[in-house]
């Protein structure tokens, strides 16, 4: 069960609400009162199985709020056509359950190879009736029978080619993998495997996070395996 107390928190649907605006009108005319309860009650469930699985090193639910629920948001602009979302190493479900909720009408699938994080990803989907979220337990770089997605992202992943390297075989031709990072990646960007071009750079403002964010958007040639 959600903990009623933490989910009807003013303090935190305030900051929930602060930083949606915050992104402008175009994002948050999109995610409406219902989304943002939804967002409110995954961070409270988050909060409270965090504290024996141990799925996040943000423990305050109040930085939960920026740093996971606003920094998944932040990259919406760029999924404007996704039908099929793959999240790769989700984790607790970041970013894949918050992209769940704002667009329910693409079908977004998160995988991760510890099966207490997806266990915890399969809770979170049936409390907040996400019926277009889906998790998988497995490895990515594993053999797969599933079908290829629009988009791929990651927050996990520490090097771009391995990213590329482990999910750019999920990815259809001419799709997107895009790859959350923190600093400007200089020096991976080179060691990008043939077939796979950056297509765009975007450096990201999220609003409640002072440190640096970046969305490496890296298309998938077609005819590349």
């Amino acid at each position: 069960m959600v903990p009623a107390t933490l989910m009807n928190s003013p303090n935190l649907r305030a900051r929930l609400d602060a930083g949606i605006e915050a992104f402008g009108d175009s994002l948050s005319g999109e995610i409406n009162t219902g989304a943002r309860m939804k967002m409110l009650r995954y961070v409270a469930l988050l909060d409270k199985w965090n504290k024996v699985y141990n799925l996040t090193a943000v423990r305050e639910p109040e930085r939960m709020i920026g740093m996971h629920i606003l920094d998944s948001l932040s990259v919406l602009p760029y999924l404007s056509d996704a039908k099929r979302i793959l999240d790769v190493g989700t984790g607790g479900g970041l970013p894949g359950i918050p992209l769940a909720i704002a667009k329910p009408g693409s079908q977004v699938t998160m995988m991760d190879a510890i099966a207490k994080k997806t266990a915890f990803v399969r809770q979170a989907i049936g409390e907040l009736e996400l019926e277009n979220a889906h998790v998988i337990t497995g490895r990515v770089e594993g053999p797969l029978t599933i079908d290829k997605f629009d988009h791929v992202i990651s927050r996990a992943f520490a090097e771009l080619k391995d990213f590329v390297d482990a999910a750019g075989n999920l990815c259809v031709d001419g799709g997107t993998l895009l790859a959350m990072k923190g600093i400007y990646p200089h020096e991976e960007l080179a060691r990008l495997p043939a077939g796979f071009h950056v297509s765009e750079i975007v450096a990201l403002k999220v609003p409640g996070v002072d440190a640096a964010r970046h969305l490496v958007i890296i298309h998938k040639k077609p005819g590349n395996p």
